[in-house]
């Protein structure tokens, strides 16, 4: 099937690479509205986004809404898993301007519970997200490399909250960069093991991380969590999520703090089985 959006060569690098970057998707006056909306919500609110408003943010603002809706994420996503789409999850990964916030090496698999894996991740750039600014950087092929043990490291510049992450194996390790410049995104595979850095920039790193499965994967933990169908037919394994009508709404505050609830309630289920954190 001749792709959507992505080139061949470039599916054919997520098989074999488990990423493919950079991908172009977002006009420049795109990138200008959802990082306005942002920054204009933290302005009234008086401190930068955090927990919980950046999980999930996509049940509660405008801006993300349209992200994980926009027609060339989804089409590019669609070229790798198929026409069936849910969102599971997303994270907001930002990155204050000259600070030391890094995430461990990880794999993004290890706290999602999902048979078969499959999920990728989008991470669309609202800001420019080069080495400078602490960008991705990943192993290519290790999505083909197995599960490696996770363990957790907390800490204040940890942008993970309960600092998991793997020990040891590869602490030398460099990585390749997946510098993006605002507008742009990566895909990388749920497998993939990556990390990013401090940002030494002038300006903050903004990233929004979305994961994408496709409709026929399941979750396997011990709680039911939900999901949003973008794209296509729904195959009911997850309970649904509605799509965001009045952004800030009480009624869109309630559905984010129900479906957070679930996801985190996923997350602590598979930490006291099997010593696991949540992303």
């Amino acid at each position: 099937m001749t792709p959507r959006l992505l080139q061949p060569e470039q599916v054919a690098a997520y098989g074999r690479d488990g990423f493919v970057c950079p991908v172009p998707v977002l006009a420049p006056e795109e990138v200008h509205s959802a990082r306005g909306e942002l920054e204009d919500w933290e302005r009234v609110r008086g401190a930068p986004i955090d927990f919980p408003e950046k999980s999930k943010s996509y049940l509660l603002f405008g801006w993300a809404d349209r992200l994980v809706h926009h027609p060339r994420v989804l089409d590019a996503v669609e070229d790798l898993i198929g026409p069936d789409i849910l969102v599971y999850h997303s994270t907001l990964f930002l990155k204050e301007a000259r600070t030391p916030a890094f995430v461990r090496w990880h794999q993004d698999s290890t706290y999602f519970y999902l048979e078969p894996h499959a999920h990728v991740t989008a991470w669309v750039a609202l800001s420019e997200a080069d080495e400078t600014a602490g960008c991705m950087v990943a192993l290519p092929g290790s999505h083909r490399w197995g599960a490696f043990a996770h363990d957790d490291q907390p800490g204040p510049h940890n942008m993970i909250r309960r600092g998991q992450g793997i020990s040891g194996r590869f602490d030398d390790a460099r990585g390749t960069p997946m510098p993006l410049h605002a507008g742009e995104m990566s895909l990388h595979h749920t497998d993939l093991v990556h990390a990013s850095g401090a940002n030494d920039s002038a300006d903050r790193r903004i990233g929004f991380a979305i994961s994408y499965i496709p409709a026929q994967v399941r979750p396997v933990g011990a709680v039911q969590p939900s999901a949003l169908c973008v794209r296509g037919r729904d195959h009911g394994h997850f309970l649904p999520e509605q799509r965001l009508l009045a952004p800030l709404s009480d009624s869109a505050c309630a559905a984010h703090r129900q479906a957070l609830a679930r996801f985190r309630a996923l997350q602590d289920a598979g930490f006291k089985a099997d010593g696991a954190t949540a992303a």
